[in-house]
């Protein structure tokens, strides 16, 4: 256990230094991508094809219906692939998907979920892989920090008239500028440490004993790499991150951890630039850095605990647990995977113990800002600071105000809808699952354990996760409508209300800090901050949690 330990220590340690050496230059990086005013040769091609003037700015309202309709053609796109996958090429000879399975799957990838009801080395071909899942692992990425841009924007515009940029400009130099040139360098990271890159069917391989096995080769590395940077998650194969070629060694192990939290991490750096208050930043951050330490930790002592919560190998729970990782990168992995919008697996979530296994689920079910997905964190967490500073201003009687705006009646409705908008989604899919009998002919463990599979299976459609306890049978019409569906509302309703928040700011007038004003970069505000964020989540999941993992542990 000792040895296991400090294996815990030891890959935390190099993690945050490679973050840490990352974050101020990076962040700085994607600060100037944002708010340079030129377009690149290959960018001016692109919007002449999409005939849009990328320096138009928008007002909010628009800027929204931009991002409905590329989604909506994404889906279209992604599903009309899914279900004439027999009669492309590159389809390895799989047949086209179901109708509820296209859906489902076409609704996933394009709201950054990447749940995957299918196993990839027997359902998905080339063409798919790349074309359609591959590609939604960039544009749907670049979605989300082109939302947290727009949110960013709309604190630092004064007076803006509600105008909070331009999506189209903003969602092509994601791609172009940050998310391609940096997934293109991982990739080659990747391969060179034996992850596959091929376009090759099954191959046929003799066995030492003399049998006969199928190995699958595939783009694997390229869509690796953009599925951790991205916080995607969905993986070639079915095993996902466990899966040796797809993360052969403890380095590529934590590669990938790396990239999963690399632009989470850095986006704060973005966000204070931006302000032109680099402190808002680092207070940001230090929410985000402490509640998924706090993750890390208690997942970490969970796994390791043993005795009473899980049998155990080596003073371990290691059930699920791939070997050639161990027990710390596993407990690594899952507290930064569900932490962000990931949902990439490098151990089954399944059979963590009841507590690690809670954490996972709660971590979840924060919305996903510790320190969450690729732009979806940043913006979640700066509501979630606009609440905290109302709640201040409340206990001593002031207009609240962030970063110079005001925060009134029409900004706090905004907020309070986006805080109740994904505990309505988990609750109440959670709730229609276990009381039709297609939802609990899928539930393959009774009593406390199952209910949690049902709650993890929403609350990770419903904040846009993809993860799964892996004990649901979710391939049914029932569970792939009803989580689509989750997907949807869990990903574009909150977009909804941030742009619209983004507006509001954006036309409001910037005020000067007084002698009441709260200072919004010092301890005080961040553990604010991180007591709201547990304090919401626990008045909305405690009575769920208290009947899943809390009911399992205690029996």
């Amino acid at each position: 256990m000792t040895t296991t330990l400090w294996a815990a220590v030891g890959q935390v340690g190099i993690l945050l230094i490679a973050l840490g050496a990352a974050h101020v230059p990076f962040g700085a990086y994607m600060a100037r991508v944002y708010s340079s005013p030129r377009h690149t040769r290959a960018e001016r091609v692109w919007y002449r094809l999409l005939r849009v003037d990328p320096d138009a700015e928008q007002r909010w309202s628009a800027y929204l219906l931009s991002l409905l309709g590329f989604s909506l053609a994404s889906v279209l796109l992604l599903y009309a692939l899914g279900r004439l996958q027999a009669h492309l090429p590159w389809n390895l000879g799989f047949t086209g998907l179901d109708p509820a399975g296209a859906w489902n799957t076409a609704v996933s990838f394009t709201t950054n979920t990447n749940w995957q009801w299918y196993s990839g080395e027997s359902t998905a071909g080339h063409l798919l892989q790349m074309a359609g899942l591959t590609v939604q692992n960039f544009v749907s990425a670049g979605v989300g920090m082109a939302v947290a841009i727009a949110l960013v924007r709309g604190f630092a515009r004064s007076g803006a008239d509600g105008r909070i940029g331009n999506f189209w400009s903003d969602l092509t130099r994601g791609v172009v500028r940050i998310l391609l040139p940096v997934a293109a360098v991982a990739a080659l990271v990747l391969v060179a440490n034996g992850v596959i890159q091929s376009l090759d069917p099954h191959t046929a391989i003799t066995t030492l004993s003399g049998g006969t096995q199928h190995a699958l080769g595939g783009p694997v590395a390229s869509q690796e790499a953009i599925k951790e940077l991205g916080t995607n998650g969905g993986g070639f194969f079915n095993a996902n991150s466990a899966h040796p070629l797809e993360n052969p060694n403890p380095l590529t192990n934590l590669v990938e951890i790396f990239l999963i939290l690399l632009i989470p991490s850095a986006l704060p750096r973005t966000f204070g630039l931006l302000v032109g208050d680099r402190r808002q930043g680092w207070a940001i951050l230090g929410v985000m850095g402490g509640l998924w330490a706090t993750a890390v930790g208690l997942a970490t002592w969970a796994e390791l605990a043993g005795p009473g919560l899980a049998p155990t190998v080596a003073g371990a729970a290691m059930e699920g647990k791939e070997t050639r990782f161990g027990l710390a990168a596993s407990a690594l992995f899952a507290a930064s995977t569900t932490g962000t919008s990931t949902g990439a697996v490098n151990a089954m979530h399944d059979s963590m113990t009841a507590p690690g296994g809670g954490v996972a689920l709660f971590t979840m079910l924060l919305g996903e800002v510790a320190p969450g997905g690729v732009g979806s964190g940043l913006y979640g967490m700066l509501v979630l600071a606009i609440l905290a500073v109302f709640v201040a201003g409340l206990m001593v009687g002031r207009t609240p105000e962030y970063l110079g705006k005001k925060i009134g009646q029409g900004e706090i409705t905004l907020v309070a809808l986006y805080v109740l908008a994904t505990p309505a989604v988990v609750l109440v899919g959670s709730a229609l699952a276990v009381l039709a009998p297609q939802g609990l002919a899928g539930v393959q463990d009774p009593g406390p354990h199952g209910l949690s599979e049902v709650v993890y299976a929403f609350a990770s459609a419903g904040n846009n996760n993809g993860s799964a306890f892996a004990g649901l049978a979710a391939n049914s019409t029932f569970y792939n409508t009803l989580l689509g569906l989750a997907m949807l509302v869990g990903r574009f309703v909150p977009i909804t209300l941030v742009l619209a928040l983004a507006g509001r700011l954006a036309s409001q007038r910037a005020v000067p800090p007084s002698a009441g004003t709260l200072p919004t970069h010092r301890p005080l505000f961040m553990g604010l901050v991180g007591a709201v964020t547990l304090v919401v989540v626990g008045l909305t999941f405690v009575p769920v949690l208290s009947l899943g993992p809390v009911v399992e542990s205690l029996s």
